[in-house]
């Protein structure tokens, strides 16, 4: 992925060299939080009892579904929360981010296999986050197909209609997740087996802006890749969508992108600041391949989950090449499954999605493909996505040995 960047960014962005300012803030941010989440997890799990203001989970989740002004005497750190996450910034645009979510939904299947295949398998090669999934058992045996459709689930709630706004699914859950991820930094923060010194935060902001890169520009990069034709207004209207949920999710105000190439220049000189070939991410990439012959289907069920297995294993031996599946320990295959993808897309993208009728075709695609995915993993259980009604992860794995980045 970085070789296409390279060229979009001397050609395209910024016709210069490498921006070292950015790589060494990158480096300065692994051991940045957010602190505004940071305040109230701390309050949530004090490592004192003598701390003065507790919070509970009952006022956080009160505050989250009636607004904090229904939590009688609400301690500070929730108020300084629902503070950064309540009012909506000047720059939102709600009828954008209602086009942008049109337009993920076009994407249909294409989505979905960019968000498993090319941004989360594929960062797997990196050294750093994957070691925290693994430490908190995140995506590893019988977990690995729920927390793959807990996360295709946030990424298609955020898209629904008005689903950001403060009433919205989309804000509900994206809240929610900026919580867990506090809690999940304040637990391993205080466990002496975590070295933050020298492997950064466990969730700091150059990973958040890294996550974010891979939900927005990388993931319209990836559908590119499979024939989708994006327009210039789709791409504006797509990164705006996720830009709020960005702003939401606590990352760095600086690095909330409004264009899809200042996104792209991002994520160029994040490449440049990891580490690779860990050891946590070939058995987290193993996992969710063997996940796949664990998929709900009505008919003819061993057959098409043994093709869901190599069909994915073939979509990543194009999105990552052979060094990437040697790295994850892949077994090599061919990427016959792709050029069937890209012929359908040019005709539906570059011929029906240039008409009014043929968009809402495509939307309304795309939301019968969403609805029958999210079937096929979580079957007949309920998405439990970033449920917080029992303590913060108690569990801290050592990440073992060897540096995290190397900015």
């Amino acid at each position: 992925m970085g070789r296409p960047l390279r060229l979009l960014r001397l050609l395209r962005i910024s016709r210069g060299r490498v921006d070292d300012r950015l790589l060494a803030t990158i480096g300065e941010r692994l051991t940045a939080r957010d602190e505004t989440a940071a305040a109230l997890a701390h309050a949530m799990r004090p490592t004192d009892t003598a701390h003065s203001d507790r919070v509970t989970m009952r006022q956080f989740r009160r505050a989250l579904a009636d607004g904090i002004d229904s939590v009688p005497d609400a301690p500070t750190p929730l108020r300084d929360f629902f503070a950064s996450v309540d009012p909506v910034p000047d720059w939102v645009d709600f009828d954008l981010i209602d086009e942008g979510g049109r337009v993920a939904r076009r994407f249909g299947r294409s989505a979905a296999d960019v968000l498993l295949q090319l941004a989360l398998i594929g960062s797997y090669r990196f050294d750093g986050p994957p070691r925290l999934l693994v430490g908190t058992g995140g995506l590893l045996g019988d977990s690995a197909l729920r927390r793959i459709a807990e996360t295709q689930k946030w990424a298609t709630a955020v898209t629904a209609p008005d689903a950001l706004r403060r009433s919205g699914e989309g804000f509900r859950l994206t809240v929610q997740v900026r919580l867990m991820h506090a809690l999940v930094n304040h637990a391993y923060e205080h466990d002496d087996r975590w070295d933050t010194a020298r492997w950064g935060l466990p969730i700091n902001q150059s990973d958040l802006a890294s996550t974010l890169g891979l939900f927005n520009a990388v993931q319209l990069f990836g559908v590119r890749l499979l024939g989708v034709r994006v327009s210039r207004a789709e791409s504006r209207a797509f990164m705006h969508l996720w830009k709020y949920v960005g702003h939401l999710m606590g990352v760095d105000a600086d690095w909330l992108c409004d264009r899809e190439s200042e996104q792209h220049r991002l994520n160029y000189h994040l490449l440049l600041t990891q580490s690779y070939g860990g050891p946590a991410g070939p058995p987290l990439a193993g996992a969710l391949v063997e996940a796949q012959r664990h998929l709900h289907f009505r008919h003819f069920a061993r057959a098409r989950q043994a093709y869901a297995r190599a069909r994915l294993l073939s979509m990543l031996r194009y999105f990552l090449g052979r060094q990437g599946m040697r790295d994850l320990h892949l077994p090599p295959t061919l990427p016959w499954a792709v050029p069937p993808v890209i012929a359908a897309n040019l005709m539906r993208h570059h011929l029906l999605g240039r008409t009014e009728r043929g968009r809402a075709h495509l939307e309304r695609r795309g939301g019968r493909f969403v609805e029958q995915h999210l079937r096929r993993h979580f079957h007949d259980r309920t998405p439990d996505i970033a449920q917080l009604d029992g303590a913060a992860p108690t569990r801290v794995g050592c990440p073992g040995e060897g540096e995290r980045r190397e900015p």
